[in-house]
């Protein structure tokens, strides 16, 4: 590598697959060229973070792993988005993986750039053996209470689904009245792969509602704050006053 000039041996590691990248390292280290040794130190790095990245990935599939484990055969991971704003709708998500599925970067959706989730949105529905989402509207989260409806989106999600799991993995809720096995994860969307799945489904689906909600109100900042109650939502409800998505029962102290 000493006969080839710096920008030849970058246009190298660029081609060059991770197995090679020890091999490669020791070789470059050794060069006196600093900027040479500098793209060692940087190979290493990557090398280092590529690993993490896989240990993180396969500790994120033990709860699935323990499901499999014990029998079960078709495991799904359950999450919502939108327990918390004043406005628009709860969506929850269910997905379906098959065995120690791997996606580099998935996490609990609010750990993401919007990004990042709308990138992965697409690869997610890509890998699922199946996935589903189910959405409950504001009117029905005054009706039934925040609660009793995101157990509702969580169902019109299972239903969705071509194959019902016999095994479900929930962030931190045990959905009432179903058949199905459960398991309650607290933080599962950091601890699970396929409840961070559904935690980037269901909030990019949100989001995307969200979007449509500010071109048909504007002045709210739907598109700024989801729905959340920031001190922007509540001048403009004090302005505008309240839109047919807000939730009045999250609202009485305004109304």
């Amino acid at each position: 590598m000493k006969d080839k000039s710096v920008k030849e041996i970058k246009e190298i590691i660029d081609g060059l697959s991770v197995d090679k990248y020890l091999e490669y390292i020791d070789i470059l280290r050794n060069d006196e060229r600093k900027s040479v040794q500098s793209i060692a130190v940087k190979m290493a790095k990557k090398l280092d973070s590529i690993r993490k990245e896989n240990e993180r990935l396969e500790i994120i599939n033990a709860f699935e792993n323990e499901g499999y484990n014990k029998g079960y055969v078709y495991i799904g991971g359950i999450d919502e988005a939108g327990r918390g704003p004043l406005a628009g709708p709860v969506v929850a998500s269910v997905v379906v993986f098959k065995p120690n599925t791997k996606i580099e970067g998935i996490n609990d959706s609010k750990k993401l750039s919007e990004s990042k989730r709308d990138e992965l949105f697409d690869i997610i529905k890509e890998q699922a053996l199946d996935y589903g989402i189910g959405i409950v509207n504001n009117e029905e989260i005054d009706e039934f209470n925040i609660l009793n409806a995101t157990y509702m989106a969580m169902k019109k999600a299972i239903n969705c689904l071509e194959k019902t799991p016999d095994y479900l993995l929930v962030d931190a809720a045990t959905i009432p009245g179903i058949d199905t096995d459960q398991k309650a994860i607290i933080k599962g969307d950091s601890k699970s792969i396929s409840i961070a799945a559904a935690s980037i489904l269901a909030k990019v689906t949100r989001d995307s509602i969200m979007y449509q909600y500010e071109e048909m109100y504007p002045g709210y900042g739907f598109k700024s704050h989801k729905g959340y109650g920031t001190k922007e939502h509540y001048e403009a409800i004090e302005k505008l006053g309240i839109t047919p998505i807000h939730r009045k029962s999250f609202l009485k102290n305004v109304l």
